[in-house]
């Protein structure tokens, strides 16, 4: 029986369980999409998909300094995107690995290490899958990548780090805080092309709803993509920390952290500040 139109926006606002559903690879293995987030990775002057060129500078100074990185030093970047991180940590001498679902950005890195005449080893995977035998001094998670996976996607992928790192070695990532996570509401919005043909480069209708989940400390936009001649949805998942859960999260894989900040450029924590990262060693 063909579903009415009534049907159609019930099923279109249906608030799903927390990370019910994960569709990673409809945003970074769609042709468009997949262009369209590289640029806005390249976008030197947004904090979108990558932060600013002058915050990553500075996040890589520090990064080289905290952790002492010469050409001795193993990274491995997990979400390394076009190369942002990974470039200019390869120039600073460390021996650099990036993994990242998008085949056009991991294309675009090795264009650049190619023309940089940088040894990076890039792995176009889904880092949840990755394997290696090589073991790293320090595990990389940026941009916020930890807070799209749900708990039983974060056990294993803090399992994976555990595996990977060299005895002494460290994780260093950032998360959302709880202080960002009293400031989202929900909404409901509807445009024909939403987000400017960010889904389609074709006539589109777009739906996103935004539901809030109070206990769980979770967000999720859901979007919703009318086409012709298909319909598909795309779920946005972002958990929310408060610094005593991720702790938590680290500790029960095997961790303690040694330093707390208010971001991945070492700057001092703020308990209210929308952000926060950690770096973690074995315990």
């Amino acid at each position: 029986m063909k579903e009415t139109m009534f049907e159609a926006l019930e099923r279109i606002n249906e608030r799903p369980e927390p990370f019910e559903f994960y569709t990673a690879s409809d945003l970074w293995t769609d042709e468009h999409t997949s262009a369209r987030m590289l640029s806005l990775h390249l976008d030197e002057t947004i904090d979108v998909s990558s932060r600013k060129a002058a915050f990553i500078n500075r996040s890589v100074k520090w990064i080289t300094s905290r952790f002492d990185i010469d050409r001795n030093r193993t990274i491995v970047d997990f979400g390394c995107g076009p190369g942002l991180y990974t470039t200019r940590l390869a120039k600073r001498g460390a021996d650099v690995t990036g993994i990242d679902f998008s085949g056009r950005s991991i294309r675009y890195a090795r264009e650049v290490a190619a023309r940089e005449q940088l040894n990076i080893n890039y792995v176009n995977q889904n880092y949840l899958d990755f394997e290696t035998e090589k073991r790293f001094d320090l595990v990389l998670m940026i941009m916020c990548d930890f807070c799209a996976l749900g708990p039983a996607q974060r056990r294993v992928i803090l399992d994976k780090f555990h595996t990977l790192l060299k005895p002494g070695g460290s994780v260093l990532l950032d998360v959302y805080s709880l202080s960002a996570f009293q400031q989202r509401e929900e909404a409901a919005i509807y445009e024909q092309n939403l987000l400017d043909g960010f889904w389609s480069p074709h006539k589109y209708y777009g739906f996103l709803n935004i539901f809030k989940y109070h206990r769980e400390k979770v967000m999720l936009e859901k979007y919703t993509i009318v086409e012709p001649a298909r319909t598909r949805t795309v779920y946005n998942w972002l958990q929310y920390f408060a610094l005593e859960d991720l702790e938590s999260e680290f500790l029960e894989a095997g961790f303690s952290i040694d330093g707390i900040y208010a971001d991945v450029a070492g700057t001092p924590y703020d308990r209210n500040s929308d952000e926060f990262a950690v770096i973690a060693g074995k315990a």
